[in-house]
């Protein structure tokens, strides 16, 4: 069960494997792009390819036909990546129990955006966990844990890249112990949980009086979705990489602007690296300068 692309790794290991499923199931054809196509998603994309002929949809997993449907499929396992949350009745029929991946080293960064907000945070490790599911989110007993490095300017989307192709290959160890009867699991610390509440655009906002560390990791945190944003007059910038630097002056004001877009913070000066004006395509900070005037004193807000 997954959606996006960061499942797909995860199914195409398994098929690679042995492990075809009798099933996929992801999310229902939507309209998408600028043409308002109705397409599928990337899961069942990698499914058709994969030629897995049963693929269900279902418009809302607390339909109680759902759940029969997944009842009757007699499952040995369910695998579940980047899917939605599940009633109890849709992943008990599961014999060997179901499990999910979730992007953190649990019980740390639970919730819906843990990778995002790891960044945001300067974390400098992450990791992925399998756990079999319970009705409380993200709380369920730990199978396996496996670490991996956040670099200094590594941005989440850099990040998520890097942990997809390890989250597939915890979830083809999580399906072999199963298998093997050597799933050895771990309650998880309640002790050290920490939240990792969904992301909406409007908590995109740079906030310049920040330390540049703070608004370094906040930007890259949010890059590329869905962006750390700025206004510079009545003009939408999104910010999508920078880098620190040396300088200081009031927050939000450009203290370089050519080459080199640099602004600065509460404390400290960050370099604006990668931009984009709102309708305009993302550009490295030294090309967007010479077409748009943002000269050295001008404020973001």
């Amino acid at each position: 069960m997954g959606t996006p692309e960061f499942a797909v790794p995860s199914l195409e290991r398994l098929v690679e494997n042995g492990y075809t499923p009798v099933a996929v199931v992801t999310g229902p054809d939507r309209r998408r792009g600028r043409g308002r196509k109705r397409s599928p998603t990337p899961v069942k994309e990698a499914a058709l390819r994969l030629g897995i002929e049963r693929i269900v949809q279902p418009e809302s997993v607390k339909d109680p036909a759902f759940a029969e449907e997944i009842t009757a499929l007699e499952p040995d396992v369910i695998v579940v990546v980047a899917f939605k949350i599940l009633p109890v009745a849709v992943y008990t029929p599961a014999r060997k129990g179901a499990f999910n991946l979730h992007g953190s080293l649990l019980p740390r960064y639970r919730g819906a955006a843990p990778l995002q907000r790891a960044v945001m945070a300067g974390e400098t490790e992450t990791g992925v966990t399998t756990f079999f599911l319970k009705k409380k989110v993200d709380t369920g007993e730990m199978i396996l844990q496996w670490p991996m490095s956040i670099g200094p300017d590594e941005t989440a989307g850099e990040v998520h890249d890097r942990m997809m192709e390890l989250g597939a290959e915890a979830v083809l160890e999580t399906v072999r112990r199963i298998e093997a009867g050597t799933a050895e699991t771990h309650p998880q610390d309640e002790s050290v949980a920490s939240p990792a509440p969904k992301i909406f655009p409007e908590h995109g906002r740079i906030a310049w009086e920040g330390a540049a560390e703070a608004v370094h990791n906040h930007v890259r945190g949010l890059s590329p979705y869905p962006g750390a944003w700025t206004h510079h007059g009545e003009t939408l910038l999104k910010i999508y990489r920078t880098c620190r630097a040396t300088g200081s002056g009031a927050p939000g004001a450009v203290i370089e602007a050519g080459p080199r877009l640099v602004v600065a913070c509460g404390s400290g000066a960050v370099e604006v690296l990668e931009l984009q004006q709102q309708g305009r395509r993302r550009l490295e900070a030294v090309v967007f300068l010479h077409g748009y005037d943002l000269p050295v004193g001008a404020r973001l807000a």
